[in-house]
């Protein structure tokens, strides 16, 4: 058994130091980096990965914990105002940046309010997708398809939150994007760009598991099927040496400064997991002769035996948070150990439920060792804790600390919180779910009624 006072009284010293750095013009916002001087509001002051949406799942986590404080109720409330006005407007459509979010936050804090940023979306959809404001594409405003940025993490919001239109011409939009391989099929961030990163954030295998996910809800064969031929590519370029399975940060490795492989979220085993379940649930056993079930087993053994959290060198495992670090590989793992302690169970038809229930303790034991870094490398100071990243090739390399859901304080409060949950109330525990993992926990403990 874990330490679950440790972890929740971390959590809410993570959660206080975030909610200091609060500030109000035309709504509440949330500095990204703190670094001692008076920070202005960015331009995506709103979104989910930096800004102020990110704060709605930590605190819907937060309610099943305790009741909100007023402080609290009243920046719930602030966030529902302010994304909800500004969805009217919002021209960037994505997940983490733009209205997907904005729907994820509102339904999150708001069920039903959600209905104003999925309408804008409907309204800017073209048949090849939504235009992106991003400037990683400075020749073009073309749509991208990956989750973070493009038409999958739309189609995974769309999916989230029932809307067969928006789910109908992002995948549609993906469709058309997929380049054929000897293996089968392949997404960049969009056609032609200069590499090809096939994990989960940024290419083949969030664009798959959004195909697979959608083409259950929609009844589209079509989707499932290039979702199944995502999966045999993502199978072809991948390792699956020692028991595990692991699939290179980036093809071709030269185009990044980074190591071969990573194991996180975002370009690595842990969040390339989510693709296997996603395709159960589309109905595909198998994927080039092997289990889906099998090859989820197997990214997740390669995340628990690689020597993280430690930070064994420089550019190994620098990073303590949801996107890139610690806490996303923490999270991972509850939800893959409550996804097999269900299925060790019945069904809710009272039928015997298939799964391995022996998977639940190790995968529970890495959450820990998980949070143990976290307890370890927090900084606490008179507002509450929080951590410094390192980026190796900065001089000096320790970051200033970030308060936001995917790269700061924020995301690690939640994961945080909701182990101590786990611990107190065992691996049937309630989760927060959001649009681009809800799959890969039991149905009857989404907290969304996904």
């Amino acid at each position: 058994m874990g330490d679950a006072a440790t972890y929740r009284e971390l959590g809410e010293a993570a959660w206080a130091w975030t909610l200091h750095h609060v500030r109000q013009d035309d709504g509440p916002w949330l500095p990204e980096t703190v670094t001692g001087g008076e920070p202005e509001p960015a331009a995506d002051r709103d979104c989910f990965y930096a800004g102020i949406g990110g704060l709605a799942p930590v605190l819907a986590e937060l309610r099943l914990h305790r009741p909100l404080t007023d402080a609290e109720t009243a920046l719930a409330d602030g966030i529902v105002a302010r994304l909800a006005a500004q969805a009217a407007t919002r021209v960037e459509p994505s997940l983490y940046d733009g209205l997907a979010g904005d729907a994820t936050a509102l339904r999150l804090l708001a069920p039903g309010r959600e209905r104003v940023a999925l309408d804008r979306l409907e309204r800017l959809r073209t048949p090849d997708g939504w235009p992106t404001t991003f400037t990683i594409r400075p020749d073009s405003s073309a749509p991208l398809t990956d989750v973070v940025m493009g038409s999958a993490g739309i189609v995974h919001a769309a999916t989230w939150t029932g809307d067969a239109a928006l789910m109908t011409t992002g995948g549609e939009a993906l469709l058309r994007a997929a380049e054929p391989t000897a293996a089968g099929l392949d997404w960049r961030m969009w056609p032609g760009y200069r590499s090809s990163s096939p994990n989960f954030s940024h290419g083949t295998a969030g664009v798959a598991a959004a195909l697979a996910v959608a083409g259950h809800a929609l009844g589209r064969t079509d989707f499932v099927d290039a979702a199944r031929r995502g999966a045999e590519h993502v199978l072809s370029v991948g390792d699956l040496s020692g028991g595990g399975f692991v699939v290179p940060h980036t093809i071709p490795p030269s185009q990044r400064e980074v190591e071969p492989v990573t194991y996180n979220w975002c370009h690595g085993p842990a969040g390339t997991s989510q693709l296997f379940p996603a395709l159960a649930l589309a109905g595909v056993r198998q994927v080039g002769g092997l289990d889906v079930a099998d090859l989820r087993r197997r990214c997740l053994h390669s995340v628990l035996t690689c020597g993280l959290p430690a930070r064994l060198r420089p550019g190994f495992w620098d990073n303590d948070g949801r996107c890139c670090g610690t806490a996303g590989v923490g999270d991972i793992l509850l939800d893959a150990a409550q996804d097999a302690a269900w299925s060790a169970g019945r069904a809710p038809d009272g039928s015997p439920a298939g799964g391995d229930p022996e998977a639940a303790e190790p995968l529970l034991a890495g959450a820990r060792t998980m949070a143990g870094a976290l307890v370890e490398r927090a900084l606490h100071d008179g507002t509450g804790a929080c951590w410094r990243f390192i980026e190796h090739r900065e001089d000096p390399p320790l970051l200033p600390p970030r308060t936001s859901w995917m790269q700061g304080t924020a995301g690690i409060a939640a994961f945080l919180l909701r182990l101590a949950r786990v611990e107190e109330e065992g691996l049937t525990a309630p989760v927060v779910d959001r649009p681009d993992q809800w799959w890969t926990v039991p149905a009857p403990l989404r907290l969304s009624g996904r």
